[in-house]
C-alpha cells in the first residue's frame, strides 16, 4: 500500500520558516517527480514546486522562487520543503504528491499525502 505523509506544519510568524517533510512508504521516492502542492480555503488546489527523478532538476512557481527549496533524501525515501520568509499569503493546507514526471497538474499525480496545515500569522 502507498502512502505519502506530510508532516512539520504549523502556525509560523510571518517571516518565519518551517520545514515540511514528505514520507513514503510502499513506493520507492526516487523513481517519482514528488510535487508540493497548497490550497488555501476557497481556492483551488495549486502546484508550485516540484523535484524529478531522473536528474534531480527543481522547479518553482514565482510565488515562491527564492523562498522555498524542494530536496530529496533518497536514503531516508522522504522530500523535503524547506520555506523561509513566509507571508501570510503562503496559509494553506500543503500536499506533496507522486508522479512519473514533475507537473503542476493536480489529475496528473497518482499519489497524495493526506495534508499538513501550515498557518502564517502574527
Amino acid at each position: 500500500q502507498v502512502q505519502l505523509v506530510e508532516s512539520g506544519g504549523g502556525l509560523v510568524q510571518p517571516g518565519g520558516s518551517l520545514r515540511l517533510s514528505c514520507a513514503a512508504s510502499g513506493i520507492t521516492l526516487d523513481y517519482y517527480a514528488i510535487g508540493w502542492f497548497r490550497q488555501a480555503p476557497g481556492k483551488e488546489r495549486e502546484g508550485f514546486s516540484c523535484i524529478s527523478s531522473s536528474d534531480g532538476n527543481t522547479y518553482y512557481t514565482d510565488s515562491v522562487k527564492g523562498r522555498f527549496t524542494i530536496s530529496r533524501d533518497n536514503a531516508k525515501n522522504t522530500v523535503y520543503l524547506q520555506m523561509n520568509s513566509l507571508k501570510p499569503e503562503d496559509t494553506a493546507v500543503y500536499y506533496c504528491a507522486a508522479d512519473a514526471v514533475c507537473s503542476g497538474y493536480v489529475h496528473r499525480y497518482d499519489y497524495w499525502g493526506q495534508g499538513t496545515q501550515v498557518t502564517v500569522s502574527s
